[in-house]
């Protein structure tokens, strides 16, 4: 059995998937988000039905709009940012292949910190130190890859996707009382 992965069963709109996450992932407070984005996801067939969108009437429905529709959607939209986020990487092969060094040299260190400790200049390098020499080997790759640049487009996209899925989808018929704001 792999040490970095377990393999999990979930649901996701009523099929039941096997895959493998990460141990570190499998284990502790990342396992509990994961589960409670997973359970809180909202019906994409809901998500994205044209009939709900319309324009809002004036800034407070607009204000009370995007808090509800965050609050409603919060794992819906997880999901949208990291499709975002596979598009960025799987559309830019140099990014990719940046991503790859990078994940083969922690691989690399992860290996080596399981046979023996790593000494240079005769002091031990704890694992911290070996994956931000990782990190520094790997940045002239991301740097040419543009890596920078994709982070903020990536967060862009999101910001503009979310917001306007947030400010037009209108609100369910129970949302309305909850949240009392001033039309403006």
């Amino acid at each position: 059995m792999d040490p970095f992965s377990s393999e999990t069963e979930v649901e996701i709109g009523g099929i039941m998937n096997k895959f493998t996450l990460p141990k570190i992932i499998s284990q502790g407070p990342a396992k509990e988000w994961i589960e409670r984005r997973r359970t809180t996801i909202r019906p994409w067939g809901n998500f994205v039905d044209q009939k709900r969108f319309s324009k809002p009437k004036n800034f407070g429905e607009l204000c009370k709009r995007m808090v509800k529709n965050v609050e409603h959607f919060q794992s819906n939209y997880v999901f949208v940012f990291l499709g975002l986020i596979l598009y960025c990487i799987i559309t830019s092969p140099m990014l990719l292949i940046a991503l790859a060094i990078f994940f083969g040299a922690c691989y690399i260190i992860y290996l080596r910190t399981q046979q023996s400790k790593m000494i240079m200049f005769g002091r031990e390098m704890s694992p911290a130190h070996q994956y931000g020499i990782a990190g520094g080997v790997s940045f002239p790759f991301f740097w040419l890859a543009g890596a920078g640049s994709a982070v903020f487009w990536v967060l862009g996209a999101t910001l503009v996707v979310i917001g306007s899925h947030a400010a037009f989808h209108e609100l369910e018929s129970g949302d309305l009382e909850e949240l009392q704001m001033e039309p403006v």
